[in-house]
């Protein structure tokens, strides 16, 4: 009896981290480097550039042509505020671990052309800051 149990608590971990593993891999593949993100959003003006910070960081600094989207509001209205789930969607916050977590979770709501930019310290290009911005 023990044995099953102990076999049964193994497989279950096993599962648990292959699902992480497998969802850190996809995500992975939805990043995008500043350097094409930059091309592609000269080129595509259908593009959602997201910022997913704060309002203050957002004030603070943001890529132009960008909107904002804190995390935990995306959280709770991605449909809302999101609801083509085809459109092509980049996000950003301020160094990659809130929009890595934007793609996670919107992949599990259905989207499905969406991208990782990362922090923007990692953007060379031009930033604006101020409340006309947003």
């Amino acid at each position: 009896m023990n044995e099953v149990i102990t076999i049964a608590i193994v497989l279950v971990g096993v599962i648990i981290i292959w699902r992480n593993m497998k969802s850190s891999a996809e995500v992975k593949k939805l990043r995008i480097d500043p350097l094409e993100a930059k091309r592609r959003l000269t080129k595509d003006k259908g593009i959602i550039l997201l910022d997913v910070r704060t309002q203050e960081e957002y004030l603070e600094n943001h890529i132009p042509g960008s909107m904002l989207i804190p995390l935990n509001i995306l959280r709770i209205e991605a449909s809302n505020k999101l609801p083509d789930k085809q459109a092509t969607i980049f996000f950003y916050c301020r160094s990659g671990n809130r929009s890595r977590a934007a793609v996670k979770m919107l992949l599990k709501k259905g989207y499905s052309n969406i991208f990782d930019l990362g922090g923007i310290i990692r953007w060379p290009y031009k930033t604006v800051s101020g409340k006309n911005s947003i």
